[in-house]
């Protein structure tokens, strides 16, 4: 069904007076328990991609506009409404646990609010719960015009089971055409108002919809779900269904596309900007310094994020010196850099399927392993899989959660675009980061997790997710990986690459480094092709502070892990560390840090000699 916006808004409004009357006798813990409900329900109604991604089939046929005035002003008053409803409750009156969901959510409420009343930030993306810019919507990564390409493929997270989810599925693609026709609109403003994107990553996006102008019909990607359509629908509606889809193809898909494409090629690349970060935008400083608030839950300046990255270069520097040395070559670190980048060995691969065999290979290794380092253990599945060609070439590898049944297994994608390229002395971080014990470890339990309210079952919080997973690439040691040098090396680099991120990306939106310096600080100080790290580059410039996340999440949660380990010394249990990490949801740094120090007082009190 429908579930239209006029409905999203009355639903706030009958949730907010279920607070108003006197004689309300709910408890206060049924009464939490309420918010948290209406809270997810809002969640769910305002970002109908994360409830699919999530599996309630019932938003299935909509995508929310969330770059129209209209959604925005609706989603500051609804932010409002629940920070007011939460503000009767205090501490004394909830559990430990109620009370961390709560601030949780005061968090989130009073991030998001700010982020909507920013001039460039609209707080609405479905993508991955990242910010978008009202006047810049789409972009060559994480964009919502990708996605929902993803999503037509039929091998993603929209369903096409039954015919009501083919029928959801047209009434989804109408709604995503009139988000690209708002897009353009407010792409025109930003023309007006000079907030336009960078010149290099729109010559990216074009060639990223010949595809979806040019395929014949039935080799179209948004007509895949077709070939798929089950021989036990009755045969009319068979037919129906494939008329349908050939006619929304032909005659609104490919005019969308054809219509996006010329504004693109013949209005805005012209007038878009050389510069790459968004400092020198309207609005710009102000607008980064919120968005480093909002990507590391810190108060850290965008400087001190800065020095920090150099500093963790230069020590991960020495580490990778050391590792070239046990592998005996004899050049200096760049010279072992090329050697690595352009090693044949490091390339053995011929077939797309021989890169997935491999990773399936690491997981088999891995996993006897798992008891040693870990507690639990997510009913969820995972399969590993090639990235789709029409994004693969601007992609970085990622993964995709399954539905909190465990029903749809989540999916880690690998981009492949020459498999005789591919460079695998990172494949076994990469692993660990992506899969198990990253994303899909985390991710999984966290939504399987029937303690915690619904709205802290999906991702959010990218420091916490983003840093558990660079935190996961460090186990691979204790789970019996690195054996191979190069694969520690490759560890190495990629815990490199997530600390030169600190310098890049606060570089190009902070301080006004250019692409080409951005490009060039990479290349001087890791080993990743030239290739991937201009689309990484690329990929900071569209997303700025995003990238932060990764490396700041990670060292807190190492320095609380180091902190446990002095605490407990030889009673210190990996797995106990583990388990209160992982068992709240995703927190806010100052959150986290709170409650394993109150853990770590705890149990030193237990454990106090009497």
């Amino acid at each position: 069904m429908k579930f239209h916006f006029t409905l999203l808004i009355g639903f706030i409004l009958l949730s907010a007076c279920r607070n108003d009357s006197s004689s309300n006798t709910i408890t206060k813990k049924e009464s939490i328990d309420v918010v948290f409900t209406d809270f997810y329900e809002f969640k769910k109604n305002s970002n109908p991609i994360e409830a699919t991604k999530a599996g309630y089939m019932s938003y299935n046929d909509t995508i929310a506009n969330y770059i129209s005035e209209a959604y925005q002003s609706h989603m500051i008053r609804s932010y409002d409404a629940f920070l007011e409803r939460l503000a009767q409750f205090d501490s004394t009156e909830l559990t430990t646990s109620e009370w961390m969901s709560v601030r949780v959510m005061q968090w989130d409420c009073t991030i998001k609010k700010e982020g909507f009343t920013n001039d460039l930030v609209t707080m609405a993306s479905p993508i991955y719960d990242l910010p978008s810019f009202e006047l810049m919507p789409l972009l060559q990564i994480q964009s919502l015009h990708l996605y929902v390409a993803q999503l037509a493929g039929g091998t993603s997270v929209q369903p096409f089971e039954t015919i009501e989810d083919y029928d959801d599925w047209l009434a989804r693609i109408n709604d995503y055409i009139a988000f690209l026709d708002t897009s353009m609109d407010q792409m025109e403003e930003g023309i007006r108002q000079k907030v336009v994107l960078p010149k290099s990553l729109v010559q990216k996006m074009i060639p990223q919809l010949q595809a979806f102008m040019t395929a014949p019909l039935e080799e179209h990607l948004f007509y895949s779900p077709i070939k798929q359509l089950s021989t036990d629908f009755p045969l009319v509606e068979q037919e129906r269904l494939k008329g349908a889809y050939q006619k929304i193809i032909s005659e609104k898909l490919i005019p969308a596309y054809s219509k996006l494409n010329a504004f693109l090629k013949n209005t805005y690349l012209p007038l878009c900007r050389e510069t790459a970060g968004i400092g020198d935008l309207p609005h710009g400083k102000e607008t980064y310094d919120y968005l480093v608030k909002l990507h590391t839950t810190t108060n850290n300046t965008s400087e001190e994020i800065h020095q920090l990255g150099l500093q963790e270069v230069a020590r991960i520097a020495e580490e990778m010196k050391k590792a070239k040395n046990t592998i005996g070559f004899s050049g200096d670190l760049r010279a072992f850099f090329e050697h690595v980048r352009s090693s044949p060995e490091q390339m053995p691969f011929s077939d797309p399927n021989e890169v997935i065999a491999y990773f399936n290979e690491i997981r088999s290794r891995i996993e006897d392993r798992f008891p040693m380092v870990f507690n639990a253990s997510p009913k969820a599945n995972f399969k590993v899989r090639r990235t789709e060609a029409f994004r693969e070439a601007s992609a970085s590898a990622e993964y995709v959660p399954g539905s909190k049944d465990a029903l749809r297994s989540g999916i880690f994608y690998v981009p492949i675009p020459d498999a005789r390229k591919y460079n695998k002395f990172t494949a076994e971080a990469l692993f660990l980061h992506e899969a198990i014990p990253g994303h899909h470890y985390q991710l999984s339990l966290q939504q399987e997790n029937n303690q915690l309210p619904e709205f802290l079952h999906p991702e959010s919080m990218g420091v916490f997710v983003e840093g558990w997973a660079l935190y996961a690439e460090s186990l691979g040691k204790e789970l019996g990986l690195y054996q191979d040098p190069y694969q520690y090396f490759g560890m190495l680099s990629m815990e490199m690459h997530r600390a030169i991120r600190l310098v890049v990306d606060t570089g190009i939106h902070a301080k006004g480094w250019s692409r080409a310096r951005a490009i060039q600080y990479s290349l001087d100080n890791e080993a990743a092709s030239e290739e991937e790290i201009i689309a990484e580059i690329e990929r900071y410039m569209a997303t700025p502070g995003q990238a932060l996340s990764y490396k700041m999440g990670q060292l807190k949660i190492q320095e609380l892990r180091t902190k446990a380990e002095k605490a407990f010394g030889d009673a210190f249990d990996i797995r106990e560390f583990h388990d209160q990490v992982l068992n709240s949801g995703s927190l806010p740094l100052v959150l986290l840090e709170e409650k394993i120090n109150r853990w770590i007082a705890s149990e030193m009190n237990i454990k106090k000699p009497k």
